[in-house]
């Protein structure tokens, strides 16, 4: 079993940006689907960002345009690159792992079996 450490974060005024990591050793083989999800307080996940063992890309339509995904095979590392950040940004986000078959695509936010240890963002108006 692999493992997903987190860092990044922090907060920042609105329009600011900031970049989340993600050690995912373990998990970066074509067989697992990497994502990260959100929580804000009395809301539920969501999932933000996902890439699949083929680096095809989903975004929520509420961060598309302003956040990125990527990975570094080479790093076992998985990024999430935030631009033009928002107050509705604000939330814990975590990174995830999950295997998929071929051709599946990523599950939803909270189908995904292992997880970060999850880390806050807050974004100021």
């Amino acid at each position: 079993q692999g493992q997903l450490m987190q860092s990044g974060g922090g907060s920042v005024q609105a329009g600011g940006s900031l970049t989340l990591s993600c050690a995912s050793s373990g998990y970066m083989d074509r067989s697992y689907c990497l994502g990260w999800s959100r929580q804000a307080p009395g809301k539920e996940r969501e999932e933000v960002a996902a890439i699949d063992g083929d680096g095809k890309i989903i975004y929520a339509d509420s961060v598309k345009g302003r956040f990125t995904i990527s990975k570094d095979n080479a790093k076992n590392t998985l990024a999430l690159q935030m631009n033009n950040l928002k107050p509705e940004d604000t939330a814990m986000y975590y990174c995830a792992a999950d295997s998929i078959p071929a051709g599946r695509a990523c599950p939803a936010a909270d189908e995904f079996a292992y997880w970060g240890q999850g880390t806050q963002v807050t974004v100021s108006s």
